[in-house]
């Protein structure tokens, strides 16, 4: 990644390029390394259910990110997740039946699609003798951290968290698993700025997406969704916008299959952001920022970035998952939009949760940040961008119960408890409410209301 085309050994811990200050990539001569004919070659490790490492849906492609010999690499079970076709949730933003899938990823260890990247970072740390890790967070990233720590007893866990910028559910997981959580005052921008401060102090590993061998995990999340389509790309992928981790993950992922041949072509790339989030979308679509082979004017960025401190505006959304206002994998991000022809948007928290609803009626609940994919899909199918014959494949980054109390507001009758929770994030109805039907402790009446 960096222009200066510097390179370090495997063996640092490191981030960024000290000569131009990029974030790192992890590159591979694959010249050197023995590359599968096609991707049809990892279906034989699904019979090899007793290995950990071909059970891992993260390690199970083991040759597309052999950083670390397979028998080094940590696994707690992660990637066991599933490509749903839902027809429902397709009629609802416009696509053909049989045509619209959801990557669920909620169905990982920790409940998110972090135990990807975390698995091969935990990797990394083992193997330069690493005994405390450390992240900032919104949430999800200090579960998966706290439970790999928990889990596999190789280091100790340190946890920064923005005031009342964390959901319960997700806090539960860091506390109840061991982590040693400080809570500053400030947001996720602030928390990751102390973080990289006190991880270069101290010594400590940092295991947020900065870090390199992270984005090499999340990789996994796009080769376990062309596997459920049997080895097919799809028209495009759907995707929220925080960090951008993801997205810059996916890029990496399918431009590296397209250049070893293993696929004839590359989806399209759609990144959608929360409206009161929404940097990625200001700096993409409305100020013409690009990645430009590396050579984005990203003053840009920091224009933008001065002009918010100097309105002291914070990023402020219910999808607490992507509340972040300094995206740390921007110029990544931009590379993979490059890539992949890629769009940006923004949806409101209204039409989130309106969408969340609708997975969620489809059997597969999802936190809020996780429905801003599919918001996002039915926005760019009314625009004309996405058509209703493609296949489109939407991210479903985390479970249902991370964030439950805005499901519940949504869902209530009580208009107080609907206003306090949701009315101040300009949500004012619920089309898709599924309310609990109130009836007297009375046999003859709770039968009525079955009926």
């Amino acid at each position: 990644m960096p222009d200066c085309g510097a390179t370090y050994p495997l063996e640092e811990i490191r981030t960024a390029c000290d000569r131009c200050g990029n974030l790192l990539d992890v590159a591979y001569d694959w010249d050197r390394l023995r590359v599968p004919a096609s991707l049809s070659f990892f279906e034989q490790k699904w019979a090899i259910r007793s290995d950990p490492h071909c059970f891992s849906g993260v390690w199970r492609f083991h040759e597309l990110l052999p950083f670390a010999p397979v028998e080094k690499c940590v696994t707690v079970g992660e990637g066991q997740t599933l490509l749903h076709d839902s027809p429902a949730v397709a009629r609802y933003v416009g696509i053909r039946p049989g045509r619209l899938f959801l990557q669920y990823e909620g169905m990982n260890p920790s409940g998110s699609f972090k135990d990807n990247g975390m698995a091969a970072a935990f990797t990394h740390a083992r193997m330069v003798g690493a005994r405390r890790a450390a992240c900032a967070s919104t949430g999800n990233t200090s579960a998966s951290l706290a439970l790999y720590c928990s889990v596999t007893q190789l280091m100790k866990a340190v946890i920064f968290i923005g005031s009342g910028k964390i959901s319960h559910g997700k806090l539960s997981q860091a506390l109840d698993y061991g982590a040693l959580t400080l809570q500053i005052e400030g947001d996720f921008d602030d928390a990751m700025a102390r973080v990289k401060e006190v991880c270069k102090r101290l010594g400590i590993y940092l295991v947020n997406s900065v870090n390199p061998f992270r984005l090499e995990g999340q990789k996994t999340i796009m080769f376990r969704v062309l596997e459920a389509l049997r080895w097919t790309v799809p028209n495009w992928i759907v995707c929220p916008g925080g960090n951008l981790g993801n997205s810059s993950a996916f890029g990496k992922a399918f431009y590296e299959l397209h250049q070893l041949g293993l696929i004839p072509r590359m989806p399209r790339l759609a990144v959608i952001n929360a409206a009161g989030a929404n940097t990625l979308f200001e700096l993409y679509e409305r100020r013409g920022l690009r990645w430009n082979e590396g050579r984005g004017e990203m003053g840009i960025a920091d224009r933008y970035y001065q002009e918010m401190d100097a309105a002291r505006r914070r990023a402020d959304t219910l999808a607490s998952a992507i509340e972040i206002n300094r995206p740390v994998n921007l110029t990544k991000c931009l590379r993979a939009l490059d890539w992949m022809h890629g769009v940006v948007r923004e949806v409101s928290d209204q039409e989130i949760l309106n969408a969340k609803a609708q997975v969620g009626s489809g059997g597969l609940g999802c936190e809020p940040a996780s429905a801003a994919s599919v918001a996002g899909a039915k926005k760019l199918v009314a625009e004309g961008v996405i058509r209703p014959d493609e296949q489109v494949v939407c991210i479903l980054t985390g479970h249902q119960l991370k964030d439950p109390t805005a499901t519940v507001a949504y869902h209530t009758d009580d208009r107080a408890h609907f206003e306090k929770v949701l009315g101040s994030r300009n949500v004012r109805e619920a089309p898709y409410a599924n309310r609990a039907v109130h009836v007297p402790n009375d046999l003859a009446a709770i039968v009525e209301a079955i009926k």
